[in-house]
């Protein structure tokens, strides 16, 4: 389990770039549109021609998702030396292929694929890097990217007889990865076929499911966060072939200048109900922060605004909702559960009504890439959207807010003791740590809370290995009870939870995740 909710994380590491590329086409679909900028916008204009440019920079990361997982996995997966990892993982990813393309010129009529007609209009077919070859799509890129990473961890420290020491490291990976990628090769000629047909019933089925499968891939989506497994939930669809062959969000992306064209109904255009989560990070968050803030005691209002706030807009703006739901997940689970079940039931309302598109983040991908590019035609879907979500946002703070109450939930501010919502001062913290004998770090926020989150795991001798997903640190620790309690990070406002699951520990830091665990592996290895 740990090595599944490993690559988990790994995986945001390549999806996090997502949201750039798709607002950049968001904007470019507004800009050429001339029912929206007028004669500006036509067809052979300079404006148009620019962001023609742009909007074809913007397509980047949808081309080319293969390399793109390919490369990004390891580095989050490599035990030691990533940026090696990375660069053998897509020289094996560029073996594989060209293997396959070679089997297939020499024994065309055996696997059933002609390279000599060329791949652009031939189904199951596709050029990567140059390479005409099968289109395994991101599940090829993700398998062999996987595979090169086992080989580095196992033999890229390996010591080779001095002679031979010209192949140690780097090019020992690569080499026996060389010698891995021809049977892979091979074995994907045969079954790839197979495989095919079975991601195609999954489309079927997926697409069949109606409003049960859409209501149950949201609530999975939600409810499945703490454990890091909601990764495998989202990214197969919205990135991955299960809906279409190459994501949701590239057929979208494709297509949304012809949808904002058109007057017909965008649920008849794109009948996909699968990224709509982003509605209980924006109507949800406001129903569950103003039920929280509402049930404080008035003493204690101002500062549980002061945490409320940001928490709240980051999950608003830009879909990251850790910070909020970490406030109350492991105090109260069954208030996450509720969320969980009235962000799906609100989702799958919308859908009924029509709602459709590229909802997944927050209020910058509505804007972005749905709101302004398509409703001039579509006005009215988006303003049901809004009515439904509103009407939710007071369903989500009446429920939370009857329960809090109910059951007398400590949460942020309502407990007891004085200082459970206290803002410790830079200060504060290190004054902490040279009580505790520790040396004080004279760098910036991230090494101070890396060396802060270090003394609560338990000290370098304790840390097995690191990782981290978009707002969580995640680590295997050797001794699980040198690890201190949520309190420690929580009440020094360091950390916005924590949560151990045998010697997995994860730290809710925030957005700032990346540049505290690289501050934390400096740390932890120098």
């Amino acid at each position: 389990m740990n090595a599944i909710k490993r690559f988990g994380s790994a995986m945001i590491v390549p999806v996090l770039m997502f949201a750039f590329f798709g607002i950049v086409l968001g904007f470019a679909t507004l800009f050429k549109n001339p029912a929206i900028m007028g004669s500006i916008a036509k067809d052979g204009t300079t404006w148009f021609k620019i962001w023609s440019v742009i909007e074809a920079g913007g397509w980047t990361i949808f081309n080319h998702m293969e390399i793109v997982f390919v490369v990004g996995l390891p580095l989050s997966l490599a035990k030691k030396a990533p940026g090696h990892a990375a660069l053998a993982a897509l020289m094996g990813y560029l073996m594989f292929n060209t293997f396959i393309n070679a089997i297939l010129t020499q024994w065309p009529h055996t696997f059933g694929a002609n390279l000599e007609k060329g791949v652009e209009n031939v189904t199951g077919l596709k050029a990567i890097a140059g390479i005409e070859t099968l289109d395994t799509n991101i599940l090829g890129g993700i398998i062999i990217s996987s595979i090169i990473t086992w080989i580095h961890n196992r033999y890229y420290s390996k010591r080779l007889p001095e002679m031979l020491g010209v192949f140690q490291g780097l090019t020992f990976v690569v080499t026996i990865s060389f010698f891995v990628m021809l049977p892979v090769a091979l074995i994907t000629c045969i079954v790839w076929p197979t495989v095919q047909n079975g991601i195609s019933s999954l489309q079927g089925f997926i697409i069949g499911s109606g409003y049960i499968g859409v209501w149950l891939y949201h609530f999975l989506e939600r409810v499945l966060i703490p454990t890091g497994l909601h990764h495998f939930i989202y990214a197969p669809i919205e990135v991955g072939p299960v809906v279409v062959n190459h994501g949701l969000k590239a057929e979208w992306f494709e297509h949304v200048n012809d949808f904002a064209r058109s007057t017909k109904p965008l649920k008849e255009q794109f009948p996909y109900g699968f990224m709509l989560q982003g509605n209980g990070k924006v109507f949800g968050a406001i129903g569950i922060a103003l039920a929280m803030y509402s049930t404080t005691p008035k003493e204690n209002k101002k500062k549980i605004a002061a945490l409320l706030i940001p928490a709240t807009l980051t999950a608003v703006v830009v879909g990251i909702t850790e910070p909020l739901e970490f406030t109350f997940l492991f105090i109260a689970p069954y208030l996450f559960v509720l969320h969980a079940i009235l962000s799906a039931t609100m989702d799958t309302l919308m859908y009924g009504f029509g709602l459709v598109g590229n909802f997944g983040g927050g209020l910058i991908d509505f804007f972005a890439t749905n709101w302004i590019p398509l409703a001039q035609n579509h006005w009215l879907t988006y303003v049901i959207q809004i009515i439904i979500g509103l009407a939710f946002t007071g369903i989500y703070f009446v429920l939370f807010r009857f329960l809090i109450l109910k059951f007398d939930i400590p949460l942020p501010g309502r407990k007891k003791e004085s200082d459970d919502i206290k803002l410790y001062s830079k200060k504060d913290y290190k004054s902490k740590n040279e009580d505790k004998g520790s040396q004080s770090v004279a760098g910036n926020e991230y090494e101070e809370k890396a060396l802060y989150y270090l003394e609560g795991l338990g000290g370098k001798e304790n840390i097995k290995d690191v990782t981290n997903c978009t707002t969580r640190l995640r680590l295997t620790v050797e001794d699980i009870d040198k690890v201190e309690d949520s309190d420690y990070f929580t009440h020094n406002q360091m950390a916005h939870g924590l949560v151990k699951s045998g010697k997995n520990v994860q730290v809710v830091v925030g957005m700032s995740v990346p540049q505290v665990r690289e501050a934390f592996e400096n740390i932890v290895n120098n």
